[in-house]
């Protein structure tokens, strides 16, 4: 019977791996000497972030004024990005939690990866309300903290304020979650390295970890604690981001629809770019043997459906616009799709759901390079429609003698090129000195899918 199982499953890891092989391949590229392709890739990353952070030194001396700004569109590509930054990272809570408490085996090669993803796209998320303030030092005004200014208080009805207790909510408990996950790997980089500096700190962080029973009993109750904690902020945290939309009177933008079509593009988004990711890695690092086509092909099941949904929303938008017979409402949708703009909403349209359909062919999900350019292309799409829904639904609103065009200035661009080079400095760091797939679960499924002989079936 376990033979016959075996031939209706697909093995998670390639080759016969043994348990000491999966520590060697993984480990291995941590312990040898730094790349040139890494150094190459690392400079250019710190140069378009030292753009970035040029260009906010200068916008936060001179004022929020650089920026393409105005009297009717005073949000732009700082929420824009902001929104993005957010959407991205929620793909790793979903891999790690969601699919962890599902017992969802494949999980295992690629949450180490979309958890810090997810961490670093945070980072980059939270800088944008900040700096949008204009005062970024006063930023500590936003925690409802004991002061001294009198009747001066936190607005707790202001979905801003609920924005500032949602991403620190949800920063800590990823951190906390790909922390723990860290643990046992930590602990196996430490009983391998010979560099005392490493010892140390792998030691230090690893927190005595010692593989006995016990110890592993008790890592496994917390994982599934924080396991817990993290699901519902994957449906929490982009639905309060979408509030600041939804609770307003913009035509567009006040719609009960926001909340699930903001979660189902997040995730959509956030897969697209962890397979964006991960198929460089897997390539780079030679982790074929774990990152393997059957992974691949699962997470681009999972853009499909969400993309799906996604489709669904654009489509139940208009309709709900034309249903309502709101001249405002039915106006905006026309500005969004034939207005001075119109190239944006039809640009999303073709990278979010056109491009998508794709992923119906087994043979394309399952190239690794027309999936990594369907990858690109989705979340070019994703940024564009942040883009269509904050500043093409502020252009034109209720008085035509309000209304008003928006043109980046090259501040707008430095500032969102500065957010893709810090996330992607992180991210290189991360692949450089931690494991980029977690070494302890990858050997709890070493045997799905194998046959009684030790081989793969």
């Amino acid at each position: 019977m376990a033979e016959v199982l075996s031939l209706l499953r697909k093995p998670l890891v390639l080759d016969n791996k043994s348990y000491a092989d999966v520590t060697h391949d993984i480990a291995k590229p941590l312990e040898r000497k730094t790349s040139t392709a890494w150094w190459a890739a690392f400079i250019i990353s710190v140069g378009v972030l030292l753009i970035g952070i040029a260009a906010v030194v200068y916008q936060i001396v001179t004022g929020v004024g650089v920026w393409g700004l105005n009297n009717t569109v005073g949000w732009a590509f700082d929420i824009t990005n902001f929104v993005f930054w957010i959407g991205i990272g929620h793909a790793g809570t979903l891999i790690s939690a969601i699919l962890f408490l599902f017992r969802q085996k494949w999980r295992t090669s690629v949450n180490r990866s979309a958890e810090a993803m997810t961490i670093f796209a945070v980072m980059c998320a939270g800088i944008f309300p900040i700096i949008h303030t204009g005062r970024p030092w006063f930023a500590f005004w936003l925690v409802p903290y004991p002061n001294f200014r009198g009747p001066l208080w936190v607005n707790f009805r202001s979905p801003l304020e609920w924005d500032m207790f949602a991403i620190s909510c949800y920063f800590t408990i990823s951190l906390v979650f790909w922390y723990v996950g860290l643990i046992p790997d930590l602990a196996t980089l430490r009983d391998r390295t010979t560099s005392t500096i490493k010892q140390k700190l792998y030691g230090f962080f690893s927190l005595g970890w010692n593989g006995s029973n016990r110890t592993w009993h008790r890592y496994e109750k917390v994982y599934l604690l924080l396991a817990g904690l993290a699901t519902p902020l994957v449906v929490s945290v982009h639905t309060i981001v979408s509030w600041d939309f939804a609770t307003s009177v913009i035509p567009g933008w006040h719609t009960t629809i926001l909340p699930p079509y903001f979660v189902a593009g997040a995730v959509f988004s956030g897969f697209a770019m962890v397979l964006t990711l991960m198929l460089i890695v897997r390539k780079v690092m030679s982790l074929e043997a774990y990152i393997t086509t059957h992974h691949i092909e699962n997470m681009c099941k999972v853009i499909l459906a969400t993309g799906g949904i996604v489709g669904l929303a654009y489509a139940t938008e208009l309709f709900v616009a034309y249903y309502s017979a709101n001249g405002y409402e039915q106006f905006a949708f026309i500005n969004r799709a034939l207005g001075p703009y119109g190239w944006t909403y039809w640009m999303m349209v073709g990278c979010n759901i056109l491009a998508t359909q794709f992923f119906w062919f087994k043979k394309l999900r399952t190239n690794v390079i027309w999936v990594f350019i369907i990858s690109v292309i989705i979340n070019v799409g994703m940024w564009f429609e942040r883009f269509v829904i904050i500043m093409t639904s502020l252009t034109r609103d209720y008085l035509p003698a309000s209304w008003a065009s928006f043109t980046p200035t090259i501040i707008d661009l430095a500032t969102l090129a500065g957010s893709f080079g810090l996330f992607f400095t992180l991210f290189l760091l991360f692949a450089r000195f931690l494991p980029m797939v977690a070494i302890g679960e990858v050997k709890g499924v070493l045997n799905y899918g194998r046959n009684g002989k030790g081989g793969h079936a």
